[in-house]
Parts: C-alpha cells; structure tokens; sequence
C-alpha cells in the first residue's frame, strides 16, 4: 500500500547500524545513488533487498562532460532525453501499461545505448582513461545491470529525485541543527522533520496542521492514525493548500508539452530525412 509520508531518520555517524536497522524488515527494491554504503545494504540483506540505481545521477556525470567530450557527451544525453519522453508518456498508464511501454520503447533506447557505450567511439584514442568522460561511461557500464531494472517493473521509478528534492529541506537548515546538542535532540529534530514534510507533501498549511496535532496529543488523544497528515487532510479540507497541487500539475504539463513538442520535431526531421 501507497502511503504519502517522508520519513527522517537520525544516526550519530555514517556507519551501516543506521540504514540496516531502519531496513531490518524491509523486502523490496531500494533506489538510490551509488555509494559504496547502499551497495553493502544490499549485499548484507541476503536479497531481501534488490538494489536499483538512479538514472539522473548517471545522466549527471555526463552532463558535466558536454565542454570536454561535446559529440560523444551529446550522443548519450540524447538517448538519457528519449528514456525520459517515454517516462513522461508513463506517467499516465496503469503499472502494467508503464511496464509494458518500458518494454516496448525503452529496452531498445538502452540497447542502442549498450552499443554506442561499446563502441570505438568511448574508447582510446577519443577518450583518455583518466578523463571525466571516461569516468562517466565507468559509471554507467558498473551500474549497468541496476540502471536497467527500471524496466523489469511498472513500479520501479526511472530515478529518485523525489527523494534528492527531500534533502534540499535538510540543507536549508543545516546550519541550525549543526550542533544539535545530545543523540535525543537529533531523534526529535527528524521526527519533527518527519512530521512537517509530510505536512508539505500532502499540500497542507502546517501551522494549522502540527497546532491540531500537538493539541490533540496534549489533550490525551490516543487515535495516532487519524493524525497521520493524509488521514488529517480528509476531515480537514480548509487547510489544504490547493494552489501547489495546481502549480505542480501547470509545471508538470509545461515539461509534457516542451517533450511533445521535441518528440514532434524529431519526428519531422526524421520523415525530412527520408
């Protein structure tokens, strides 16, 4: 079951004790970057958890290289572009219709790819083994397998920049809680960020919302669920902020119709060409 709700958690280090304890229990696919610690999750899950990588942190390392390596740089990205019109298509199917669209029309893009990655074109002479360039194909061709498992599943996202959106509201106050004084204050800090994420991701006035919260809590309430912030929005229609879900969908079908429109004129050129 879907549940709108932004979990934070707060852990004394970087050490593993953290994310294994928060995942004890969990079977499924994890999306993240690829760092050497969320590979070592997966490995010491006994396969409870299939690792799966991101594919805007793979498209990134390229990006960076369009002043070095501008033909080949341009060549990968516009396939990275191909993957994402045929995302902003599946937004709109069911999860077997994604997955199906993703069989059909992103397999081959990440074939294509396959191929060019293992081609003359991204090896010496035209590119340096120590250069960023090569670095950024390295990143692909490691992650490969991860990258792809995308398309084995009409549930599994493309990438997690939700999730990177997430810690943008960590850096924003990073300097307050730099000291955050004992362990106990870093666990209230993040089940307050807890709460007040959830409060903006389900479009919610949160004053209004933690003052409720807080209020019922006080007065002794015990009915935790129906102070989760999605349950609260339904009996609490005044203090929905409706205009970020409209600003949401006017940004959402700005980007659908820039894609539409390039989709449209690659069709041209093609049907030119011919």
């Amino acid at each position: 079951m879907h549940v709108p709700i932004n979990v934070f958690d707060f852990t004394v280090s970087r050490e593993r004790d953290g994310p294994d304890d928060v995942l004890a229990d969990f079977r499924g696919f994890l999306m993240a970057d690829c760092w050497s610690g969320f590979k070592q999750i997966h490995l010491r899950s006994d396969l409870r958890i299939t690792r799966v990588a991101c594919m805007v942190h793979a498209r990134r390392h390229l990006h960076e290289c369009r002043a070095s390596h501008p033909q080949q740089a341009s060549v990968l990205l516009a396939m990275f572009r191909q993957l994402y019109d045929i995302e902003d298509r599946a937004k709109e199917s069911s999860t077997d219709g994604r997955l199906a669209l993703r069989q059909t029309e992103s397999l081959p893009v990440l074939n294509r790819m396959r191929t060019y990655l293992d081609s003359v074109a991204v090896r010496l002479p035209h590119v340096l083994p120590k250069s960023d360039f090569a670095q950024a194909v390295n990143y692909l061709n490691n992650h490969w397998e991860q990258l792809n498992l995308f398309t084995t599943s009409g549930r599994i996202p493309i990438d997690n920049n939700d999730v990177e959106q997430l810690m943008k509201q960590v850096a924003v106050g990073r300097n307050n809680w730099l000291y955050l004084g004992s362990p106990d204050a870093g666990t209230r800090a993040a089940t307050l960020l807890t709460l007040i994420s959830t409060a903006l991701r389900n479009d919610l006035d949160v004053w209004a919302y933690l003052k409720d919260v807080l209020d019922k809590l006080l007065a002794g309430s015990t009915d935790y669920e129906s102070l989760r912030a999605d349950l609260w929005k339904q009996s609490h229609p005044e203090s929905v902020r409706t205009y970020r879900s409209e600003e949401r969908r006017d940004t959402a079908n700005r980007t659908k119709l820039t894609r539409a429109q390039r989709r449209l004129q690659n069709a041209r050129k093609n049907n030119s060409a011919k």
